[in-house]
């Protein structure tokens, strides 16, 4: 048992589905909100806003937080990197250079965050740590540019946009090191940005410039156990977001009586539709069957991963309440993120059978490709999709 344990964890990344639903849903996510807030970003972000650039600066010094928009107060500066993040979550989103595009996706997401801590609400801290997580994953295996693409090569050919990808990213690493601007923070997110510089100049020159099998192998084991190890990581996470949020709950008396939904109902601030705010708000009976359903669910989801069909139907339930949250209390980036988070105990046969009708609809409306009009994307290897602990249906 212990072999076929070890063979599992290292031949193979699992999860592969699950982790291109949570690479599209936070990419996605991300990518949206900065849209959405586009016209209001000086005000979130910019180097004179109300927290403006000598009060984050203050704040990063004390929390060591690392943020790429304290290397400069310039308005120029500060463009550049909120269109980086754009064009990050895009890619990441789209699948094209996913590890790239991973590793842009985080310092966006830490730079802008990190920025302006008070901004946001409970989502930004699902996403500021998944959008750590991801850089471990292959998120990149199905659903992705860098499939299809993998698909269509016959044979290794030099890649000159990763190419220059790397060379350009090396040469702002080495000049943000050697001004002393990337260490100015905790050592973690930078230790990181050069391991994974490196990680991808060691894997490019073993791939094209090493003839033994052995030290590809390594590194495909290498990074298979890191992308099953964060996508337990991911899902621990879920878990216990969830747990912690109902425990919590259950302390409080409001929680307890069954008036505690009520309250947020009749915010200003949370009612982008008062008239269906009131209509939930007149029936006691359902406010209270609201308030415990959600702490008993809440509570009772991280003990039935072992169960997949109660698990399931408590899945279904979560993402039914993040959605009611989404438009009776206009949160819907939190609940997008949260979401995602719950996508990644989404069973593997129910996300092969979306990925098949969404397939066949892009082939009823474009051209090109197969008889059909599709372009036929790679099948995750079979060995590939988790075990019985949230995953398969």
């Amino acid at each position: 048992m212990l072999s076929r344990g070890l063979a599992r964890i290292t031949e193979a990344a699992l999860g592969s589905y699950q982790s291109a639903v949570i690479r599209i849903g936070f990419a996605g996510t991300w990518l949206f909100f900065l849209l959405r807030e586009f016209p209001h970003r000086q005000e979130l972000y910019g180097p004179d806003g109300p927290w403006d650039w000598n009060m984050g600066r203050r704040l990063t010094l004390d929390n060591h937080a690392f943020t790429a928009l304290m290397w400069s107060s310039g308005q120029l500066w500060f463009e550049c990197l909120y269109a980086l993040a754009i064009l990050a979550s895009a890619a990441l989103l789209l699948g094209w250079r996913t590890r790239t595009a991973s590793v842009l996706f985080m310092v966006g997401v830490l730079s802008l965050q990190n920025r302006s801590v008070f901004v946001g609400d409970g989502g930004d801290n699902v996403l500021h740590l998944m959008a750590i997580y991801l850089v471990f994953t292959r998120c990149g295996q199905v659903w992705s540019l860098d499939a299809r693409r993998k698909a269509r090569e016959q044979r290794i050919s030099t890649d000159w946009t990763g190419l220059a990808l790397w060379t350009v990213l090396g040469f702002v690493l080495v000049v943000t090191t050697a001004a002393g601007r990337l260490f100015d923070s905790a050592w973690l997110i930078p230790v990181l940005l050069w391991a994974a510089w490196v990680g991808l100049a060691l894997w490019w020159l073993v791939q094209r410039l090493v003839r033994s099998a052995e030290p590809r192998i390594l590194l495909d084991v290498i990074a298979n156990v890191l992308h099953n190890g964060a996508l337990v990581v991911i899902m621990a996470e879920a878990c216990l977001i969830y747990a912690t949020a109902g425990w919590y709950k259950i302390q409080g008396s409001r929680w307890q009586d069954g008036t505690a939904v009520y309250y947020p109902l009749h915010l200003d601030y949370f009612s982008p539709w008062p008239g269906l705010a009131d209509l939930m708000s007149t029936s006691g009976t359902i406010l209270m069957v609201v308030a415990y359903g959600t702490v008993i669910v809440q509570v009772a989801f991280p003990f039935t991963l072992l169960n997949r069909r109660v698990k399931n139907v408590l899945l279904v339930l979560l993402m039914m309440e993040h959605f009611v949250i989404a438009i009776v209390l206009g949160l819907p980036f939190f609940s997008l993120a949260m979401i995602t988070a719950d996508a990644v105990f989404l069973p593997t046969s129910f996300l092969r059978r979306v990925g098949a009708f969404a397939t066949r609809a892009r082939g009823r409306f474009g051209k090109g490709g197969g008889e059909d009009g599709t372009v036929p994307a790679p099948r995750a290897p079979e060995d590939s999709t988790p075990g019985r602990v949230g995953f398969t249906a």
